[in-house]
């Protein structure tokens, strides 16, 4: 009789385990296309920051700054593969003439997109040879110790041209010049919460004269720092009133929306 009652409950007990599979494999397939749509909506919707990098001073100290032109193709490639924001522009010196080129990339829908764009591998892939990379450091404005790295290069004849850049990365707040805080497939997952204050930036001078990329990196540090979120998620630039256009456009609306309630 125990046998019997065995046989029959196994008899019920496979289809109802076909069933439950069935159910499983639509149930973990409405959840896979749930999530690849959301991980679609992510990767391709920039995460905005509460005052855009544009509106970065063109005037700082002695320097001034206008906006280098970027070619289409590369701007759109920046769009697509890593960049949320980001400035280039040219500063110049006005009491002594020297030139440096500021170059600030935040990158948070991906974050670790950016590893595309180290200084060698970008540069070598222009043409550029690189002659060394040293680590270094300097004092900013506010007193704030900022490690960084000085990479050289140059280009043969006929050009006979060569450049020095300082580089370094904040991430989420917080100064760093080694790319393997970054690069790793849990640094590499896209931003699918959104969150502005989850965040790889790149700050990158150039000139052909290092004595003038580390006196504008000293000049700039602390107010590029301003612009981007700190370890607790808060841009001091938006605390002074300093809005970005998008965000003073949704709060429009969204006084406009309130008055007619």
């Amino acid at each position: 009789m125990y046998c019997a009652r065995l046989t029959r409950l196994g008899k019920i007990s496979t289809p109802l385990v076909w069933v439950l599979s069935v159910i499983l494999v639509i149930l973990s397939g409405i959840a896979y296309r749930a999530l690849a749509s959301r991980l679609k909506l992510a990767v391709g919707t920039p995460i905005n920051l509460p005052v855009l990098l544009s509106a970065f001073p063109t005037k700082v100290g002695n320097w001034v700054g206008e906006d280098l032109p970027i070619p289409t193709t590369t701007k759109e490639y920046m769009e697509k593969n890593f960049a949320d924001d980001f400035l280039t522009r040219r500063y110049i010196n006005a009491a002594t003439g020297a030139w440096t080129d500021v170059y600030v990339v935040y990158c948070s829908s991906r974050p670790g997109g950016i590893l595309g764009h180290r200084p060698r591998v970008c540069y070598t892939g222009h043409g550029w040879i690189h002659d060394g990379t040293e680590p270094s450091q300097f004092i900013s404005r506010a007193g704030q110790q900022v490690p960084c790295l000085i990479h050289r290069f140059h280009k043969p004849a006929p050009m006979n041209d060569h450049k020095v850049v300082l580089n370094f990365y904040i991430l989420n707040g917080q100064i760093t010049t080694d790319e393997n805080d970054f690069s790793s497939p849990f640094g590499r997952r896209p931003n699918i919460a959104g969150d502005p204050a989850r965040y790889v930036a790149q700050i990158q001078i150039s000139s052909v004269l290092e004595n003038s990329i580390r006196t504008i990196a000293k000049d700039i540090t602390d107010l590029v720092l301003d612009y981007l979120p700190d370890q607790n998620g808060t841009v001091k630039a938006e605390i002074r009133g300093q809005k970005s256009e998008i965000r003073k456009e949704k709060d429009e609306r969204f006084q406009g929306n309130a008055s007619l309630e």
